[in-house]
């Protein structure tokens, strides 16, 4: 660099700082203008050159008196030289960063530290090039100017890097995350399923320093207020829920969100906020206070750890494991209660086998067995005196033994027995006040055992600690049936299918519709096996019994597919995206389902055409596309279907068209078949197909005036 240039770099050095001043000084009531923000935006890019230059200048400034430096005139004046350059590309940074600021959704207090420390390091490198060259400069100072320059661009760095990825950003990926799960029986919905997800995904950019659109996802009452566009979600409506729009935006748009770059959602992710939103979006419930079988929680259960339990410590050794396997046989199961662990579980089978040797043979592993299982065995109360010689004894299943209340005495002895199930057989309440006087007893099953409500209550006050099972209560509300359950393992078929339908409620009646009703219980046809059907089918199932509520309808959709092309090729390809497994996706007869970034669906937001060839003619008479319709995610239904045939791809004609109605706001998702019904049969040896995209997304949906998305997984000649 010449010394003119070095002049005029250090002159403009020197307004770059008069600069700073004075936007320090305007404060708040500095407006940058709209042509001016994309140089406020190019901050993030050019950061990292001043970065590591005056990194390097300082490391360089800091060894600069050592005694084989400090007569090397090119060691000083590279230095001198870096110095200046790293200085000037810090005030430039600086000045980016504060317009950048000054754009709507940059706020906070991790904000001002990262400015003030950020012009710091401007400062501080210009005030270290200044005073570098005079008589007062020593080995100290240059030393504490390194040091105090690096500091504050270090920690500069880090808060940057906390507003722009979030917190925990760089040293998230090495801290144990295991630290941080929570039990599900601890667990609450939001605060330990759905936050986590906002934490790691969303607000680095949704947060009290940094609110792009107005929106921060750190609070309940923030998500409530949702931003600039409106409420984040519907709480029970996901279709219309403008938070599930976005993520559910292919990546291109530029609405998606998170934005391209960023971390994004998993299918289960999405799945939960989905689920969270539909479930009325709350703030309180624990998972746990789900049903066991709701979707919700079975997703989270995978995100959370096991509900605590206390580890059992025993204090004996583990068995001789030739005794054990000797042991097993055809009626009786010994194996160990977990892994590494001494303790046995053993579970005694067929009854007409059943004699009291069975556990007398058991006393090479009596100090060992810990669980035992006598489940509808006959066991007589003499047979006790031999169970409470298991020392050890935790858990005793004698469920319709032979026993009476008389011979529970036998087992008074039992210093670590926990629970003791006896249903079906008749008790007192004098023999059950045998077993509680065991301090260590803390459940007793005792349904179906002759025992009435006051016994109950009074046993339950003698003992408030203690869980009593005692089986159904009939309180008088009527219970809803299971809905059908579909049991064919495929749902596209070449002929014929035969419908099978069940219901685990033994004695339910399955009535079914194919036109489109909702089946009732005198009026639909009742299924039973046999039920054929030879076409293309959309079956409305519900159960039904006497006492109890019928069940939800369910609906199944059964595919017929007669042919199969011999070859397939795109003519004009889907987005490489949404490609699937290619061309073949379309009729490799598995349907893509709901999720339409599994890899099962083809897409496209021009026309998609395909061509199909088979080695012999074939007589057509419909083509049927199954396609998806998701409003939120900008996924509609073809406006029109073209399928063109003939003997091959030269001398193809029209053979029938589809046009499919204007959107509605109102549309319901769907996956449904279109079907182009040909005006009679054709020979054809070739098929082209066309599937038109909504060519403008109308002025109700977010995407206004956007191309729509047609999404394709599978194609049904017949």
């Amino acid at each position: 660099m010449k010394s003119s240039h070095k002049g005029i770099a250090e002159g403009a050095l020197f307004a770059l700082n008069i600069f700073i001043i004075v936007l320090l000084i305007a404060g708040d009531s500095l407006v940058v203008p709209r042509w001016l923000q994309p140089v406020g935006r190019m901050h993030p890019l050019i950061l990292h050159f001043p970065i590591v230059i005056l990194m390097l200048a300082m490391v360089m400034e800091f060894f600069r008196y050592r005694e084989e430096f400090i007569n090397e005139k090119l060691y000083q004046t590279f230095t001198s030289y870096l110095l200046l350059l790293g200085a000037l590309l810090s005030s430039i940074t600086v000045i980016m960063g504060l317009f950048l600021s000054r754009e709507p959704g940059y706020e906070g207090d991790t904000l001002q530290w990262h400015k003030w420390f950020g012009v710091s390091v401007a400062f501080t490198g210009y005030g270290v090039y200044l005073i570098r060259h005079t008589s007062k400069y020593t080995v100290r100072l240059a030393k504490a100017g390194a040091v105090i320059t690096v500091f504050c661009l270090i920690v500069a760095g880090h808060l940057g890097g906390n507003l722009t990825h979030g917190n925990d950003f760089v040293l998230g990926p090495v801290m144990d995350q295991s630290k941080n799960a929570v039990p599900i029986d601890q667990a609450l919905v939001y605060n330990d399923v759905i936050r986590p997800i906002f934490e790691v995904k969303c607000q680095s950019c949704h947060n009290p320093d940094k609110m792009k659109g107005g929106l921060m996802l750190t609070d309940s009452a923030a998500i409530m207020k949702g931003g600039k566009n409106g409420k984040l979600f519907i709480a029970g409506d996901p279709a219309m829920s403008l938070l599930l729009q976005r993520v559910h935006l292919p990546e291109t748009e530029k609405k998606h969100m998170p934005p391209t770059g960023k971390t994004q959602l998993t299918d289960d992710e999405k799945m939960l906020l989905y689920l969270w939103i539909k479930s009325k979006a709350g703030f309180s419930k624990k998972v746990t206070d789900l049903p066991a079988n709701d979707s919700l929680r079975m997703i989270a259960a995978t995100h959370l750890k096991p509900a605590e339990s206390e580890e059992e410590v025993y204090d004996f050794s583990a068995a001789n494991e030739k005794d054990i396997q000797k042991l097993n046989n055809n009626y009786r199961a010994v194996y160990p209660l977990a892994n590494e662990s001494p303790a046995l579980a053993v579970n005694i089978y067929n009854k007409s086998t059943y004699n009291v040797k069975v556990l007398d043979e058991l006393s090479a592993i009596r100090k060992q067995v810990v669980s035992l299982d006598l489940n509808k065995m006959p066991v007589k109360d003499a047979d006790l005196k031999t169970i409470a010689k298991f020392e050890n004894l935790h858990r005793l299943n004698l469920n319709f033994s032979d026993v009476t209340g008389k011979g529970l005495k036998e087992l008074a002895g039992l210093k670590y027995l926990k629970s003791v199930s006896l249903a079906g057989v008749k008790l007192t309440t004098a023999d059950v006040k045998q077993l509680i006087a065991i301090k260590s007893i803390n459940e007793l099953a005792v349904w179906d055992s002759g025992l009435n409500p006051a016994d109950l209550q009074s046993l339950q006050k003698q003992n408030p600690k203690l869980s009593l099972l005692t089986g159904f209560k009939d309180d008088g509300k009527v219970m809803k049936l299971t809905s059908p359950q579909l049991k064919n393992t495929a749902v596209i078929f070449k002929q014929n299918y035969a419908l099978q339908l069940s219901n685990p409620i033994k004695g339910a009646d399955i009535r079914y519709t194919t036109d489109g009703s909702a089946p009732d219980s005198i009026k639909a046809a009742s299924f039973k096996p046999g039920v054929v059907f030879t076409q293309s089918t959309v079956i409305k199932a519900r159960a039904f019994k006497a006492g109890w509520l019928g069940s939800d309808t369910v609906q199944f959709n059964v595919y017929k597919c007669a042919y199969t092309p011999d070859s397939i090729s795109f003519i004009t390809y889907p987005d490489n995206k949404y490609k699937g497994d290619g061309a073949k996706t379309i009729i490799d007869k598995e349907l893509g389902g709901g999720n339409f970034g599994n890899g099962k669906w083809i897409a496209s937001q021009k026309d998609l055409a395909v061509i199909m060839w088979f080695n012999k003619p074939i007589d057509l008479h419909s083509v049927s596309l199954n396609v998806m319709r998701n409003i939120g995610s900008q996924i509609f239904l073809p406006v029109g279907v073209e399928v063109w045939g003939g003997a091959d791809q030269n001398h193809l004609k029209l053979l029938s068209t589809i046009k499919t109605g204007t959107p509605n706001q109102a549309d319901p998702f769907a996956l449904t078949p279109l079907e182009c019904k040909l005006r009679s049969a054709q020979q054809v040896s070739c098929i082209k197909l066309v599937a038109q995209p909504l060519k403008s997304v109308p002025a109700w949906h977010p995407a206004k005036g956007k191309p729509g998305w047609v999404f394709l997984d599978e194609v049904f000649l017949n």
